[in-house]
């Protein structure tokens, strides 16, 4: 242990300038991930903003108990579980879509201003995509009711709907995050021995045999690496979009697990019963990227760690 500690120590004084660099990081770690960790424990206390953390009854497990035998909790659950399910059959593969139908332009500027037209939502604020999505949506000037509306077809309160929240609020993420999200791919695609599409071309194969046989599965790496990242977020959903869309009218199909921490936390006052939810989404999260990364290490030997 003191060899290890010395040699350590030399380290760090013949390398300080690295350490200097990370020294900001680890401190943002500290403080805003490791330090809030304390508060986990409201999730198994009768907490008093009154009494603080420390002065709180121990309650146990009670507050889950709460949270399982509540049909709200057990709801939003469904919901957050039905949304990513959906979310990411449609909207996990569209990035690598895009990422093999840019790689396959040839005009540079034509491709170049695709990927800007793809890449612009990522950065508009989700206040103003909540905006532009209700004004399409609009029953009066929205241009999805306009169009239908030339079909004869009566105008649709979309966004009051329960069975409408879900392809929306999907599709919206579709269009605002999956330009930019191609960018890992297409970085992926861009280190492919060029050597290889040499030898297919020698072969005589076509551009779509060359995607089929060589780019995609020199980037699977890269898609079962980001697979397991999405699975381990399968409980988180953007929670400012829902909460800018949703309604009491769709509770039913939009309430998720973050907007029922919000409104117990927040609104309710009960931060024992919230703080037991987001801990209960926690360790969801923590199982599923566990399976999801030792089933892929077994399978195709490649892994998270």
């Amino acid at each position: 242990m003191q060899k290890k500690l010395a040699w350590f120590l030399q380290h760090m004084r013949r390398e300080w300038q690295i350490y200097v660099l990370l020294a900001p990081t680890i401190i943002w770690f500290i403080l805003f991930l490791y330090k809030p960790m304390y508060g986990l424990q409201i999730a198994f206390k009768d907490y008093s903003i009154f009494r603080g953390i420390a002065g709180s009854p121990w309650v146990g497990f009670e507050h889950f108990q709460t949270l399982f035998e509540s049909d709200t909790f057990v709801r939003a659950l469904k919901n957050t579980v039905i949304i990513s399910a959906l979310s990411m059959m449609f909207g996990f593969p569209m990035p690598i879509i895009l990422a093999l139908m840019f790689n396959e332009i040839l005009n540079q500027t034509y491709k170049k201003t695709a990927q800007t037209l793809v890449y612009l939502p990522h950065f508009i604020s989700t206040v103003i995509i909540a905006g532009i999505v209700v004004t399409a949506f609009s029953p009066s000037a929205g241009i999805v009711n306009t169009i239908i509306g030339w079909f004869g077809i009566e105008p649709i309160y979309f966004l009051t709907k329960p069975e409408w929240f879900r392809p929306i609020f999907i599709g919206s993420g579709i269009w605002q995050e999956a330009g930019f999200s191609s960018i890992v791919f297409l970085a992926a695609i861009a280190g492919v021995n060029p050597s290889l599409y040499e030898s297919a071309v020698v072969d005589g194969a076509s551009r779509w045999q060359m995607m089929w046989k060589i780019t995609l599965p020199s980037i699977m790496p890269t898609i079962i690496i980001m697979l397991i990242i999405r699975i381990g977020n399968i409980l988180e959903i953007g929670f400012e979009l829902v909460i800018l869309l949703y309604q009491p009218a769709t509770y039913q199909t939009a309430d998720v697990i973050n907007t029922f921490i919000y409104r117990q936390g927040l609104q309710g006052g009960q931060y024992d019963v919230a703080a037991a939810a987001g801990l209960f989404n926690a360790v969801v999260a923590f199982v599923l990227v566990m399976t999801a990364n030792t089933i892929s290490r077994r399978v195709s030997r490649t892994s998270l760690w």
